[in-house]
């Protein structure tokens, strides 16, 4: 598996692959947009620049790079307001990751929208999800950014927590070409799904691929939880720290049909990246050296 993390675009988006190559990183996962904001600000054609060209110098070491989408966008709102934001947050992150050159576009599902007046059911809500991401394959047709739906904890009111809910959206896709699944290790155990022995991992797996198919897996988020088995409580903490444990990430790291996979850390971390620097250590020592 190839290992980064998320990395800080502070100072310019190409400062993330400086601060990837410095921790050693084979790829990262960058924020393109502020994503706590509904504001389209376009890119700075310098910046864009700057990325292309230490993207490209980088190119041998660095790869695929992967762009997370914004906490806000929610293409499951039944509120049409909402709904048009977050269609448009989503175009623009889209597009802004083209022209970085940008591979791998990940998002969290969405949220089942809770009303007064009425709620959608969660078929419903995954049907919009899929329409909504066909409109958006569409609107950027040409475009080889490939969207990432993310497992998740299912905290609340959130989708994307069983394998079922991403197959019903993937089965709506027309463009197969252009959707994909990020496995989040904090987030998939949250939401119930065992992996801490052998036993238990490839059980998962066969899982995964007859429901989903493996072949629509493209990236893992390597993070460890605070939270038990099926609490669907989302809180990442540092490998091998957590109720996962080192072991179970060993499994997917010494995995050979995830050894070309982007597996990017999103653990605790301060400005200096030294926590960074311990987890991916604590991955790298999980490798098994191959004679």
């Amino acid at each position: 598996m190839r290992l980064g993390a998320h990395m800080s675009v502070t100072g310019g988006k190409y400062m993330a692959l400086e601060r990837g190559k410095e921790l050693d990183c084979e790829t990262i996962q960058v924020f393109i947009r502020n994503v706590r904001s509904w504001s389209l600000k376009p890119l700075i054609q310098s910046d864009i620049d700057d990325f292309l060209r230490i993207k490209e110098k980088l190119k041998e070491e660095i790869w695929p790079i992967i762009s997370h989408n914004s906490y806000l966008i929610n293409l499951a709102s039944i509120d049409n307001e909402k709904l048009e934001k977050s269609y448009s947050s989503m175009l623009d992150e889209l597009i802004k990751a083209d022209l970085l050159n940008i591979e791998l576009e990940n998002m969290h599902p969405g949220v089942i929208p809770i009303s007064d007046k009425d709620e959608i059911s969660k078929k419903e809500a995954l049907t919009q999800i899929a329409n909504q991401l066909n409109k958006l394959i569409d609107e950027t047709k040409g475009s080889k950014v490939k969207v990432l739906l993310e497992t998740t904890a299912g905290q609340g009111k959130g989708l994307g927590n069983k394998f079922h809910h991403l197959t019903t959206i993937i089965d709506k896709i027309k463009d197969k070409n252009r959707i994909g699944v990020c496995f989040d290790t904090a987030h998939s155990f949250a939401a119930g799904y065992d992996f801490t022995t052998k036993k238990k991992y490839n059980e998962m797996w066969n899982e995964f691929d007859d429901i989903i198919g493996l072949k629509y897996l493209f990236a893992f988020h390597l993070n460890d939880t605070e939270k038990e088995l099926g609490s669907r409580v989302d809180r990442h903490t540092h490998i091998g720290q957590g109720k996962i444990g080192k072991e179970p990430f060993g499994f997917l790291l010494n995995d050979e049909r995830f050894k070309d996979h982007p597996g990017i850390i999103e653990t605790p971390k301060g400005k200096d990246m030294k926590e960074d620097v311990m987890n991916l250590t604590t991955l790298r020592s999980l490798i098994k050296k191959r004679s």
